[in-house]
């Protein structure tokens, strides 16, 4: 039960395990093949687990994808969105996850280690001959108790007491410091290359934008992005994207983009330059995209005036980004 022990064998996501024995966080398994070992629970998954994951996967896989991640290093995959979730996979470092999901959650902390126990305290062994005189010598009498320091005002009478706009008010208890606000973790449920589904933490992860289009991002964090067009530039000789894509700004935001921008490459002055943006909004997924029609076509859902999610549809006609009646 040594995390420092030798792997005896390795087993696949998904594969059965009969459980011999626990103790504490460690599950005596044993194979397929009736190879015996121990695993930490945290690396083991329930069958309504796996159950829970196959959910997710049918429900990741109908979402439309929102744009390709790069991983900053290994990266763990977990069953739900919570550090102390199991971690079923992982991503090596600089590999590439299909962005479709968001969640924004409270942090909910491990529970911390028991206490020790104090030490026992140390046992004076006294003679038999003490003991008996302890017996017989009686303590001293405590002193009397002292007067309340009002005692005059105590054996006043009624009238004599002073009126009571002169008695003096307690003083109003410190109001301490006001309590620190809930911390919060951004997870992003992803699909990795070989199919599977599970949440990661969105700080993880960046948008695989080229670099030329990375530095319009002004701080903001990219949350989406999409190929709207292609564009031969002859005198460069390189076809170049036009693209649109969502951000948000800095801190924790249930809501996954404030903005979003659509950018076209300018054959004259070989840079992109922008066609519309929209800002101060609140932005959810899915941002779905159509280039089957002459126009390519974009959907984008966002809060009214009342705070209530509607969507708004745009085409690009070629010079710019026109709303439609869709």
């Amino acid at each position: 039960m040594n995390p420092k022990s030798s792997v005896i064998t390795t087993v696949r996501h998904g594969e059965a395990l009969d459980v011999i024995e626990t103790k504490r966080r460690f599950f005596k398994v044993r194979t397929a093949g009736g190879i015996t070992g121990w695993a930490e629970a945290r690396q083991l998954l329930t069958p309504d687990k796996i159950a829970e994951l196959k959910r997710l996967s049918k429900e990741a896989n109908a979402m439309p994808p929102q744009g390709v991640a790069t991983t900053f290093e290994i990266l763990n995959v977990h069953v739900e969105p919570s550090r102390a979730s199991a971690s079923f996979a992982q991503v090596p470092e600089g590999g590439k996850v299909v962005v479709v999901g968001h969640k924004l959650l409270q942090r909910i902390d491990s529970a911390p280690p028991l206490p020790m126990p104090p030490p026992r305290p140390k046992v004076v062994r006294t003679r038999k001959k003490d003991r008996v005189e302890s017996r017989l010598i009686l303590p001293p009498m405590p002193p009397a108790p002292k007067p309340p320091a009002n005692w005059l005002q105590l054996s006043q009478s009624d009238d004599e007491l002073p009126s009571s706009s002169f008695i003096a008010k307690p003083p109003a208890p410190k109001s301490g410091p006001p309590p620190a606000p809930p911390r919060m973790d951004d997870w992003a449920l992803i699909k990795t290359n070989d199919g599977k589904v599970g949440w990661v933490l969105s700080s993880m992860i960046s948008m695989a934008l080229p670099d030329e289009m990375l530095r319009y991002a002004e701080g903001h964090r990219i949350t989406s992005y999409f190929v709207m067009g292609d564009i031969h530039d002859d005198e460069l000789n390189e076809t170049k994207h036009n693209w649109l894509w969502t951000t948000v700004g800095k801190g924790a935001h249930e809501y996954e983009f404030d903005s979003y921008r659509f950018f076209i490459w300018s054959k004259h002055r070989h840079r992109y330059e922008t066609a519309f943006i929209q800002k101060n909004v609140v932005g959810h997924y899915p941002v779905k995209v159509d280039r089957s029609a002459a126009e390519p076509v974009f959907s984008v859902i966002v809060d009214d005036d009342d705070g209530k999610p509607v969507m708004k549809t745009y085409a690009f006609n070629g010079f710019r980004v026109n709303l439609t009646d869709v």
